[in-house]
């Protein structure tokens, strides 16, 4: 699940919907920065990006928090932006096959111009862009997560599957020079999909994986907003700017549902904060993906480690952000539900069947004959 269909607006009009979102230091070229935004779930081969949207990266620096404080980090005003558009898309031989094109604007203004489904992408300004269908390499076994919810007891097997695995998705990868980052080394990263035009819209903002379909969605737990559909409204959001408005609603629901999480093994691994609320309600609202520029490339295992150790009052280790083949689903459940301090909680998934690679594009060639989302989803 991670983002996919994160809320009613993504499932009635899916084109803008980001699945997920990814960062790490391009495994192929020292001193650059890999970004990724896989939009559109169930993909098919016939899809195009839509010309009506802004797809939008954003990074902000970070510096350490005050001591004390619930979230470890402060994000600056100070923002790189890099947006992408599309053309209409034309159909050139029958219905499967399509001509568009692309354009990225860079942080100083330059453009970048590349063709969809063009593997090469194109490059300059110190930018590199492709865009096209790509072999989802989400991994989770989302029927077993969804039962968990609903009974209250870890439903997991091992070994389980990938849900309707061989999906794609539309990809976005934006690998930047990060001398292009203004000496930035700790970077919070956000990617949004906004209406094109004269007066933008959020239509989706994602930065953590599964903030939405695992940590809001549930309403069941929540005392204050029970029949409240809360996802639409958290899309909204300016991600390093919530609204006063809701600010109250989305605590309340990330207080009740993480507290479920930690009591799954009947144990409270997260003790409350002095205002009873969860230590991690203020790190989740904090929503995006921490990267360290200075650090190499890590296959496994830097999802968290920054924000963890920061925490703990330690140095982190590895680049943090999130790589294509990270097994995030298993690292995020265990710190929710036994906060490290006990086995690692699994869902029986690994690996993808067919993972990212270390060279660009980096996701895998999409499926030719991808599997159909079931119609009661």
């Amino acid at each position: 699940m991670s983002d996919h269909i994160s809320g009613p607006r993504a499932l009635s009009d899916p084109i803008a919907d980001i699945t997920d979102v990814y960062a790490f230091p391009s495994p192929e070229r020292p001193g650059r920065l890999v970004l990724v935004m896989n939009t559109l779930p169930f993909a098919k081969p016939s899809d195009a990006f839509s010309e009506g949207l802004i797809y939008r990266f954003r990074l902000r620096p970070l510096s350490p928090g005050v001591p004390g404080d619930a979230v470890p980090f402060a994000a600056s005003d100070d923002e790189v932006v890099l947006d992408c558009v599309f053309s209409a898309h034309v159909h050139s031989n029958g219905h499967q096959r399509f001509e568009q094109q692309g354009t990225c604007t860079t942080p100083a203004g330059e453009t970048v111009t590349f063709g969809v489904n063009d593997p090469a992408g194109g490059e300059g300004h110190g930018v590199r862009v492709f865009a096209g269908a790509r072999w989802d390499p989400f991994i989770m076994d989302a029927p077993a997560a969804l039962k968990t919810i609903a009974t209250g007891k870890l439903a997991f097997t091992d070994p389980s599957s990938i849900f309707l695995d061989g999906k794609d998705v539309l990809s976005l990868v934006v690998e930047l020079d990060t001398a292009l980052l203004g000496g930035a080394e700790l970077l919070a990263v956000v990617a949004e999909t906004l209406t094109r035009g004269v007066f933008n819209v959020r239509i989706e903002r994602v930065g953590r994986p599964e903030v939405k379909n695992m940590m809001l969605a549930p309403k069941q737990f929540d005392p204050v907003n029970r029949d409240l559909e809360i996802r639409d409204l958290y899309n909204s959001e300016d991600a390093f700017h919530l609204a006063d408005g809701y600010l109250g609603a989305y605590r309340a629901r990330l207080n009740a549902n993480l507290a479920f999480w930690d009591g799954l093994d009947g144990n409270a691994d997260w003790a409350p904060r002095e205002d009873a609320s969860h230590p991690l309600t203020e790190v989740v609202l904090a929503d995006y993906l921490v990267v360290d520029v200075t650090k190499p490339y890590v296959e496994q295992g830097s999802y968290l480690e920054i924000e963890l150790a920061a925490l703990r009052g330690e140095a982190h280790r590895t680049c943090g952000g999130r790589t294509l083949n990270d097994d995030v689903i298993d690292i995020m459940f265990t710190q929710l539900i036994n906060a490290g301090n006990g086995p690692v909680i699994r869902d029986g998934v690994d690996s993808s069947t067919r993972p990212g690679t270390r060279t660009f594009p980096y996701l895998a060639e999409p499926n030719p004959d991808p599997p159909e989302l079931p119609e009661h989803h």
